[in-house]
């Protein structure tokens, strides 16, 4: 009798063993069975917001491929906050993290953040923006100043090369609007029968767009031209223009997000420069998975944008 009671506690322990063992092979964030990369270590995704389509884009990209690859991958969302993600990142260094992608909020203000990360010889993938300072082992991005020349090109165009242009600028401090813009105003000063007669912030955001667009449209009321270095900020401003959207103002945006070539397909933008947020996401784990097996990566990674118009939208949604 004693030795069947030993046995079934014995038996017991071993289903138990056996189950705790079965969990282990999983995870939460793409599956890692034993042996894989994930192993290694985790990877945190430190990504500058998530209400922005682009970067769900972006992440969701980044999700399939930590899935594919069995690649551990925590995602840590700031809300557009530099604070927040200097915590967050901060924490990803006291838990351990094998190798860290950030999408900066404010590429000036992740800057101590990324030395942080070097002195804790932690390897740093910047995608779509990166760091004004401290070493960035790989930087993924589109390259913007090639795509800001490309909607100077595209709006000149459409504007027969004359009249006046307002232009939208995202966040300040984002190497990316800081690219976008310098692309544009050197292509646009090409064109002498063109003038830009209003800059002026609306942190990459569609609400804040059509305030913005409202405001200065009835400052410049002359104005036949708008370029937004995002598609939300382009959808803003495509509310506040009303029927005068791509008619007598011309609109062109940057991104290529659904809505945006919806718009364009519409014939309320003229254009968007497609980037293509979920390849970014995708090769930026795809980097840190090369990184966790102790291989180099590329130290830049330029990305192609298109224009994409009425003419060729099709392909693209």
């Amino acid at each position: 009798m004693q030795f069947n009671k030993i046995s079934k506690t014995m038996a017991a322990l071993m289903v138990g063993a056996l189950a705790v063992g079965g969990l282990a092979g999983c995870n939460r964030d793409g599956g890692a069975a034993s042996g894989s990369s994930a192993d290694k270590g985790t990877v945190v995704l430190a990504v500058s917001t998530q209400t922005n389509p682009f970067f769900v884009q972006l992440v969701n990209g980044a999700k399939a491929e930590a899935k594919a690859k069995g690649v551990t991958l925590q995602i840590q969302d700031a809300s557009d906050d530099a604070a927040t993600q200097a915590n967050q990142i901060s924490n990803a260094i006291s838990t351990g993290a094998k190798v860290v992608i950030v999408n900066p909020t404010d590429s000036d203000a992740v800057a101590p953040s990324v030395k942080a990360l070097n002195k804790a010889k932690i390897p740093v993938i910047a995608v779509d923006r990166s760091s004004s300072s401290g070493t960035v082992d790989s930087f993924i991005a589109s390259d913007n100043v090639a795509g800001g020349a490309q909607a100077a090109k595209e709006l000149a165009t459409s504007m027969g090369e004359k009249g006046d242009v307002i232009q939208l600028q995202g966040t300040p401090g984002t190497s990316a609007s800081r690219d976008r813009g310098k692309g544009f105003t050197q292509e646009i000063a090409k064109y002498p029968n063109i003038k830009v007669v209003a800059k002026q912030t609306a942190n990459f955001d569609r609400s804040k767009a059509l305030d913005v667009t409202t405001n200065l449209v009835q400052a410049h009321q002359g104005v036949t031209g708008l370029f937004a270095e995002n598609d939300e900020m382009a959808l803003g401003a495509i509310s506040a223009l009303g029927s005068k959207a791509g008619k007598s103002v011309k609109v062109i945006g940057f991104d290529g997000t659904a809505d945006g070539l919806k718009a364009v397909a519409a014939g309320t933008m003229g254009a968007s420069i497609a980037q293509q947020p979920a390849l970014l996401g995708k090769t930026a784990v795809d980097q840190a998975a090369d990184l966790l097996a102790g291989k180099k990566v590329p130290t830049t990674t330029p990305m192609k944008v298109v224009t994409v118009t009425k003419s060729n939208v099709k392909d693209y949604q």
